[in-house]
């Protein structure tokens, strides 16, 4: 854990300007297995403190790989007389960022660091399980997979904050032959924010869902291309979180409202379905914690939740404290950084749809012709909205039934049209939290859904 070398050099903090002192420590352990061979093993431990000045309408920013009483000195020293040289020569007259409510969030508990001879273990054992059950296979991977970023600041003007964000995955890959020679593969990922002790006791807790794993993949093997065309479909959770994510959250963050996305001229207008309402949340949902709970951020904002649709109306943004006072908000708290080196950018937590009424078998039932979506192996979408997510599983629906499993295809649509098509949103939300957010830096987000009866171009063979 961080020792405390940061808080006590706020009378260091110059008069008139705010400041932000960030001392971070990142951690990340991986062990790949292929075929039984140990392909991967890394252990990586990043560190260091920094420092951000806001003056006159401009950033002065310094950091340093190095966590002493001399380094926390240093950065703020230096990143003040950025600051100060950044106004003289690009000042914009501007005074403080308007006034935030002060105080102390604390949400640390003690990481334990797995030694890396368990990660081994672990996913031996889970090899020699697939490899002794399903030698048909062409191929097996295992990849055990715990990062952790712990952050200390202190803030001029807001919440101090001392936080730890653990995750821990296993992802499985499995690779079967079709009928006529051509490889399927279908992965899953097991785990959720919590360190690899908390998460993970024993290898056999995964074995029922490797078989079921198995078994959908084979049902691949005997599947069929999707047809090409704008279809019917219902989206799982896991989509319908990656495009609260990727083809709607980028496009409402505030940085890229001002830099001309889709939303920047949509605030108050219908961009959804009566039935879409999507929320950025901060650390608490439906009255559970989120998968990766943030309760200040590294501006020292105190989180809270970013409605962002409701009932189908864009209603607002997600802001730093900059771009809130730009844009006459309140900041929401969603200023992160990944790396101490780096400054924070707007980023999404736990973006999610929220469930409606619908059960998913009446969804299902409602389809005369069309596709149930699951899963997916990548997504991206620009600023416009316009989204493109590959599709490795799913399946089917004739008559209100499922039918054949589909092999690999995309969908594509235009978010703000897409989701005008929604007209039936299931009762059960799922996340998902194993990723990373790419914008400039990465970043672990959350993200979730229901199931969404609504229609998409489906890319076909």
């Amino acid at each position: 854990m961080l020792n405390d070398i940061i808080t006590g050099k706020k009378e260091l903090f110059a008069a008139g300007v705010n400041t932000e002192l960030r001392a971070q420590k990142n951690l990340t352990r991986n062990v790949t297995l292929l075929n039984g061979n140990l392909v991967g093993n890394v252990r990586n431990e990043t560190a260091g403190v920094s420092c951000r000045v806001y003056q006159n309408g401009v950033y002065g920013f310094s950091s340093t790989a190095e966590l002493s009483d001399d380094a926390v000195r240093a950065v703020i020293k230096a990143a003040s007389e950025n600051a100060e040289f950044m106004s003289e020569h690009a000042g914009k007259g501007k005074g403080m960022l308007p006034h935030l409510d002060s105080g102390n969030s604390r949400t640390v508990y003690e990481l334990c660091d797995t030694e890396q001879k368990t990660y081994i273990g672990f996913a031996k054992e889970i090899d020699a399980y697939i490899s002794t059950k399903y030698p048909d296979l062409l191929s097996r991977g295992v990849s055990v997979r715990a990062d952790s970023m712990e952050k200390l600041i202190a803030v001029s003007d807001g919440f101090d904050s001392h936080s730890v964000m653990p995750r821990s995955y296993i992802y499985v890959f499995l690779t079967a032959e079709t009928p006529d020679g051509k490889p399927v593969e279908m992965y899953e990922v097991f785990g959720k924010g919590a360190t690899f002790d908390r998460n993970f006791s024993s290898p056999a807790d995964l074995y029922e869902r490797i078989d079921r794993l198995y078994r959908r993949l084979k049902e691949k093997c005997e599947g069929v291309y999707a047809e090409a065309g704008e279809k019917t479909v219902i989206l799982g959770g896991i989509l319908s979180g990656m495009l609260a994510h990727e083809a709607v959250g980028h496009t409402v963050e505030a940085d890229l409202v001002l830099g001309g996305s889709v939303a920047a001229h949509s605030l108050g207008r219908r961009v959804a379905s009566e039935l879409v309402t999507l929320i950025d949340y901060a650390h608490t949902a439906f009255g559970k914690p989120v998968p990766l709970p943030i309760y200040a951020d590294d501006e020292g904002t105190k989180t809270e939740d970013a409605v962002l649709i409701r009932n189908g109306i864009l209603t607002g943004y997600m802001n730093s404290r900059e771009t809130a006072e730009h844009f006459g908000m309140n900041p929401t708290g969603n200023a992160r950084a990944f790396l101490f080196s780096d400054e924070p950018l707007i980023r999404m937590r736990n973006t999610a749809i929220l469930p409606g009424s619908s059960k998913l078998e009446e969804m299902i039932a409602s389809v005369d012709d069309g596709y149930y979506l699951l899963d997916t192996n990548n997504g991206q979408a620009d600023t416009t909205g316009e989204f493109m997510f590959g599709i490795t599983g799913g399946y089917e629906i004739k008559n209100g039934k499922l039918g054949r499993a589909i092999l690999d295809t995309t969908i594509s649509g235009i978010a703000f049209e897409m989701l005008k098509t929604v007209d039936m949103v299931s009762d059960e939300v799922i996340w998902a939290s194993s990723g990373m957010c790419g914008k400039k830096q990465p970043m672990p987000v959350g993200m979730g859904g229901p199931a969404l009866r609504c229609k998409v171009t489906v890319g076909g063979r």
